[in-house]
């Protein structure tokens, strides 16, 4: 197959998958959503649509092309997609990615750009950079699990944990939350959680609170009892010097798990994910419901590609 034949068939499938994706976001009034995710081998692309903009991640994959003939396929692939979704070539943001990246990696800035603008989900704005950071600043595939936080948070004390730039945080205000915590290592991203809340008129410093620390140490420090909800979504592997222990999540997470049923009251719910792909659950040492939520919380532009888990962990009790 020539390379012209490639570039015409990744056209026809990209024009299929966002005029259907694309008919479904309008229609469910969202305006950021995936349409490609490696579909094709030969284009091992992922499309985000973030409103007016494009964000594409190339990963790394075996090919036979020379530097010059990379670059070619490239600004091809660039110029099908702006064809295609009508978005123009300087509103398309790339950035390329290796296979072993994990979520902690979010920490590495790529660019000093600073390009920041706004989008909306669920009604609720969001502070989004496509230019200077390996993620985005919100994490798409979580649409749901943050409808499920938001719908569940009414009246309740709810700790976000490793909260990057804090979606979950603004959802459960935006459900009512007496209180929320937001915690994590990085500065720079408590920061723009703060920015977060703020875009949605929640800046009361005693609602809404923001915690600088180790996690794993943070836990132990908290008084038995003291939430309703808590969201955790640690990375897979972290070995940060500002940690003083390694994680490794499908080792230590009943561990960490039981951290978090500890300070979490009678009745209390854990939203617990990991994009560790090969992650099985060690329900018989966690003393708690497991219920397996993974498909419930997959949006519709998610479907069949999902790399994660998420789990509804409740403590006995009222």
């Amino acid at each position: 197959m020539t390379e012209t034949q490639k570039l015409e068939m990744f056209h026809n499938r990209l024009v299929k998958v966002y005029r259907h994706l694309g008919r479904q976001a309008r229609k469910m009034d969202i305006q950021c959503f995936r349409i490609y995710d490696r579909d094709l081998p030969e284009f091992p692309l992922i499309i985000d649509v973030y409103g007016d903009k494009i964000y594409v991640a190339e990963y790394d994959a075996s090919h036979a092309l020379t530097e010059e003939e990379h670059k070619t396929w490239l600004n091809n692939s660039v110029a099908t997609i702006a064809a295609v979704t009508a978005i123009p070539g300087n509103a398309i943001f790339l950035k390329q990615r290796k296979r072993k990246e994990h979520r902690q990696d979010q920490y590495q800035k790529t660019g000093e750009a600073m390009e920041f603008f706004t989008v909306k989900e669920g009604g609720l704005s969001f502070k989004i950079n496509l230019s200077d950071y390996l993620d985005t600043g919100l994490f798409l595939d979580h649409r749901v699990t943050r409808g499920m936080v938001r719908e569940a948070s009414s009246g309740k004390d709810v700790l976000n944990l490793f909260c990057y730039t804090a979606s979950f945080s603004v959802y459960a205000a935006a459900g009512g939350a007496k209180t929320v915590v937001s915690v994590d290592l990085s500065r720079t991203y408590l920061s723009w959680s703060a920015e977060n809340l703020a875009l949605n008129g929640f800046t009361d410093p005693a609602r809404y609170k923001f915690v600088h620390a180790d996690v794993l140490q943070y836990l132990d420090e908290l008084a038995p009892e003291s939430f309703d909800l808590i969201v955790l979504d640690p990375p897979t592997f972290s070995n940060s010097k500002r940690m003083e222990d390694f994680l490794d999540i499908q080792r230590d997470h009943v561990k960490l798990i039981r951290q978090c049923l500890r300070i979490l009251r009678g009745g209390g719910v854990i939203y617990f994910s990991t994009n560790y792909t090969r992650f099985v659950p060690d329900t018989e040492n966690i003393p708690a419901v497991v219920k397996d939520i993974t498909k419930a919380t997959t949006p519709f532009d998610f479907s069949g590609k999902l790399r994660r888990w998420c789990y509804r962990i409740e403590k006995a009790g009222s």
